[in-house]
């Protein structure tokens, strides 16, 4: 059944879902890691596609950028499509001074400074996490193949432009990066009883030189695609 966003028909979504916020990125992914692709989405330039990675049926979709645009691709893939999986491949602003470019972070928790949350009513402050079975596949994935990665608490921003920046409180308070999604997407998860997990790839740090190109954020974070890839297939 199609939405407004996601052209697709029931059952051409597989289970588990890779979400890159570029759909540029989906495109590498789908080319360079799956075999027999189909491309099942191409509504609003959002590329989805489904194939096979060791002989499992994975998808991957771009989900855009900020809250608002995950919230909605994230909800209906939970709702709408049966999926029961999403891993979230995204780029991040490094915030501790130990975490630099390049470098892995799995995002156990997400701060926000959004109101995405007050939708569902509840009273105080409800605190996302991560689906503690995929990040320990994952984190187990990574250390077999010994790159350099970070669990801990990222903050998920409505803004990337700001005017008030309180990085640096959240970088006292523990936070490892600032990205714009994963807020939205581990609230959706809970709240359809399914499963969910971000893992980052940092791309410039807010407190220290060093900054990646767009082409490089589009096809250099290999190590990143393959550990959702082999979490993928354990589920």
């Amino acid at each position: 059944m199609a939405t407004p966003h996601n052209s697709a028909e029931k059952g051409e979504i597989a289970k588990t879902v890779l979400m890159p916020g570029d759909p540029l990125r989906a495109k590498f992914i789908a080319e360079n890691f799956l075999t027999d692709i189909k491309c099942f989405n191409e509504v609003r330039g959002m590329l989805g596609f489904t194939g096979k990675y060791q002989g499992k049926e994975v998808s991957v979709m771009g989900h855009g950028m900020g809250i608002p645009s995950i919230g909605i691709y994230t909800y209906e893939l939970f709702n709408f499509y049966d999926v029961d999986n999403i891993i979230r491949v995204g780029s991040a602003g490094g915030l501790k001074e130990d975490v630099n470019v390049m470098d892995i972070v799995f995002a156990m928790g997400a701060h926000t400074d959004s109101n995405y949350g007050f939708q569902f009513g509840l009273p105080g402050t409800f605190c996302p996490t991560a689906s503690y079975d995929l990040l320990e596949k994952a984190v187990n994935i990574a250390r077999e193949k010994n790159v350099k990665f970070h669990v801990g608490n990222v903050l998920s921003s409505d803004a990337f432009y700001k005017k008030c920046n309180e990085s640096e409180l959240y970088k006292n308070m523990g936070a490892l990066a600032v990205e714009m999604e994963t807020v939205a997407l581990y609230m959706n998860a809970a709240e359809a009883k399914k499963n969910a997990l971000t893992i980052l790839t940092i791309s410039d740090h807010l407190f220290k030189a060093g900054e990646l190109s767009a082409k490089e954020r589009e096809t250099g974070f290999t190590d990143m695609m393959e550990i959702a890839l082999k979490t993928a297939i354990q589920l």
